[in-house]
């Protein structure tokens, strides 16, 4: 007894959650997000990521970039609707009359302005809103997960693809921190008021700072040996090639037997087991050829562990409503939207990481220097 008590004392002191953990539980938000476009419900997911961040972001860089995030998801929406507005053609309650574009005649089945109506606008608005709320989560993940903590958690076989995702998924959270720093500096400096003058005095450095900033990792990944490879049999080469295809044609044909109805299920499930089975070997020849090592691995505790399963909860019910539950989780743009207890609990799911997780070291850095 005393040592479960003490595993989870240790568990609970400030740390960083392992970064899977964190993209598993982003992912669940973001599928439930994907399988619905009621906006009540995905209102209710943008609280409850908003939340988590709120309570488990830490003070590192690339957690200052969640608002940049959320402005995408604004800049996303409002677009949405604008398309609608230019070339939406939906019949229904006209709420403005514009003024129709005429248009060639090749130019069939597009319209340009005319009588805007409210189904018009709503239709744009909830598809605008799924599209936003995904972006919300991925920055949601973006910030609560350490990205050189996740490469360094990827098996040795996406070793490479990993670097890349990584490079591409933190340019926002990297380009947060220039521009703080940047702004901070210009304060403390006279210079030009014009709007040309200052943007251009803001960009460069902004620009620069970033070139900088990937010169840097290039130095740093080619001193460390980035790049080279282990001598691998040819026998082994060409049994890694054929498990990779065998398992690229089984989750292929899997993945299209599940969405087709009439494929039966026995078909469906026997691929993607064979599949899955044929990508795990691939991977693990493939990972040979890798030579790197990682010091002090990160380890699962119990959080990391109910973090991730409050995701993949969170994407069951998701799954769950949009099949039993259709007029809840596609309501129609002549009603108001409803929701269900089911539905509305399938999203609160998401809240446990604000409870199980622990605080990031980062936050308890950041009290002690201020106390």
């Amino acid at each position: 007894m005393s040592e479960l008590l003490r595993t989870a004392a240790v568990a609970h002191l400030p740390r960083d959650l392992h970064p899977v953990a964190w993209w598993v539980w982003a992912i669940g938000m973001a599928a439930y997000a994907s399988f619905t476009t009621n906006p009540l419900l995905l209102l209710l997911v943008v609280g409850v990521v908003s939340v988590v961040v709120a309570a488990r972001r830490g003070d590192q860089p690339w957690a200052k970039a969640f608002r940049l995030y959320v402005g995408l998801a604004v800049f996303i929406v409002v677009t949405r609707v604008l398309f609608r507005v230019l070339l939406g053609a939906v019949p229904g309650h006209v709420i403005l009359d514009l003024p129709e574009v005429p248009l060639p005649e090749w130019v069939l089945g597009i319209r340009l302005l005319g009588p805007l109506t409210r189904e018009a606008l709503l239709a744009g608005l909830y598809d605008g809103m799924r599209l936003g709320v995904i972006v919300i989560c991925v920055g949601a993940a973006n910030a609560l997960a350490n990205p050189k903590r996740l490469l360094r958690s990827l098996p040795p076989a996406l070793y490479e693809i990993g670097t890349a995702v990584v490079v591409a998924v933190t340019v926002l959270p990297q380009l947060a921190e220039s521009v703080q720093r940047v702004r901070a500096a210009q304060r403390l400096r006279a210079g030009a008021t014009g709007n040309v003058k200052r943007l251009r005095r803001f960009l460069v450095p902004v620009l620069e700072d970033a070139l900088e900033r990937s010169m840097a990792l290039a130095a740093g990944m080619d001193t460390r040996g980035y790049g080279r490879t282990a001598g691998v049999p040819v026998a082994t080469r060409r049994i890694t090639s054929a498990l990779m295809l065998v398992s690229l044609v089984g989750l292929c044909v899997g993945v299209y037997a599940v969405l087709d109805g009439t494929t039966p299920g026995w078909l469906a499930a026997t691929m993607l087991a064979l599949g899955s089975g044929a990508a795990a070997g691939g991977l693990t020849l493939a990972g040979r050829r890798v030579t790197r090592t990682v010091y002090r691995p990160d380890r699962w505790r119990w959080p990391e562990v109910v973090v991730a399963l409050s995701g993949i909860a969170v994407v069951a019910v998701g799954w769950w409503v949009a099949r039993y539950q259709v007029p809840v989780a596609f309501p129609g743009v002549s009603t108001f939207p409803e929701v269900t207890l089911t539905a509305m609990a399938g999203v609160l799911v998401g809240l446990v990481p604000a409870v199980a997780a622990p605080l990031p070291a980062s936050s308890l850095v950041h009290e002690e220097a201020v106390a």
